[in-house]
C-alpha cells in the first residue's frame, strides 16, 4: 500500500480546481512536496453547490494520529481497501455520505523486490502529467473550534496488472491506488451511487504509467514497516 507520495505544487493546482482560501494551510502557507502520514496536502472535492470543484488542504490519513483514543494501538488509515470501505469504522461514514475526493500527485512510491531486496520505486504517468487518484475525505472539529479535513486513498487488487503487480512482498496480495482519467474526475466527485463508484475504481491500461527506482534522498532504502 502507498504510504508516501509526491504531491503537486501550488502553481499546478489550477488544472484540478481553485484552492479554497478559507481552509488552514500547512506551516509557511505551503505543504511539503513529499507527503507522509499526517502531513498536510491538497485534495480536490466537490463544491457545496453545482458541478464545480474546490481544493482543500487536508491531513494524509483518514484518522489523524492525534485523534486516536489514548492508549489505543496505532494503526494506519492512509489507504482504504475498496472491498471493505463500506464496512470499516474509519471509512464507512465517509463512503455512505459520498465524500469522494481526488488526491493530486506527481507520483507515488511502492516497494519493489525484484532485485531480491526492498527498493523504493516511484510510479507516475508515462507522459509526465500529474495524477489524480481516487480517495475519501472527512472533516473534524478541533477542540479550539477549527474545522480541519483528512483523507485516505482507495486501493484495488492489482494481481493481474502488468506493471502494478510488480510491487510489495513476494507472495503478498498486490494492491494499488486508482488514478482516474480527467474525463472521470467530476463523475467521481459527484457520484451518489456506491455501485457506480465501485465501477469507476479500475486500474489504467498498460502503458499509461511508468515506474523505476527512486531511493530516499541521502539514505539507503528503509525496510517497510506496516506494509
Amino acid at each position: 500500500m502507498c504510504v508516501n507520495y509526491v504531491t503537486v505544487k501550488r502553481d499546478s493546482l489550477a488544472r484540478f480546481a481553485a484552492l479554497d482560501q478559507r481552509v488552514p494551510f500547512a506551516p509557511r502557507g505551503e505543504w511539503e512536496h513529499e507527503v507522509w502520514q499526517d502531513y498536510a496536502a491538497p485534495i480536490v472535492v466537490a463544491a457545496p453547490q453545482g458541478r464545480d470543484r474546490r481544493c482543500l488542504v487536508a491531513s494524509y490519513g483518514m484518522v489523524p494520529q492525534h485523534r486516536l483514543a489514548p492508549g489505543s494501538r496505532a494503526y494506519s488509515t492512509m489507504n482504504a481497501r475498496s472491498e471493505t470501505v463500506a464496512e470499516l469504522a474509519s471509512y464507512r461514514d465517509a463512503w455512505a455520505r459520498f465524500r469522494f475526493c481526488l488526491v493530486p500527485m506527481e507520483r507515488w512510491f511502492e516497494p519493489n523486490y525484484e532485485s531480491g531486496r526492498h527498493q523504493r520505486w516511484s510510479i507516475g504517468r508515462a507522459d509526465g502529467a500529474p495524477l489524480a487518484v481516487a480517495g475519501l475525505w472527512r472533516a473534524w472539529e478541533e477542540p479550539d473550534g477549527r474545522r480541519v479535513c483528512s483523507f485516505t486513498q482507495l486501493t484495488v487488487n492489482a494481481d493481474a496488472h502488468p506493471l502494478l503487480s510488480r510491487f510489495h512482498r513476494p507472495g503478498d496480495e498486490k494492491r494499488a491506488l486508482v488514478p482516474l482519467a480527467p474525463e472521470h474526475w467530476d463523475a467521481w466527485l459527484h457520484c451518489r451511487d456506491p455501485d457506480a463508484a465501485r465501477r469507476m475504481l479500475v486500474l489504467p491500461e498498460e502503458g499509461l504509467l511508468t515506474a523505476g527506482p527512486e531511493p530516499l534522498a541521502g539514505t539507503a532504502d528503509p525496510q517497510p514497516g506496516l506494509f
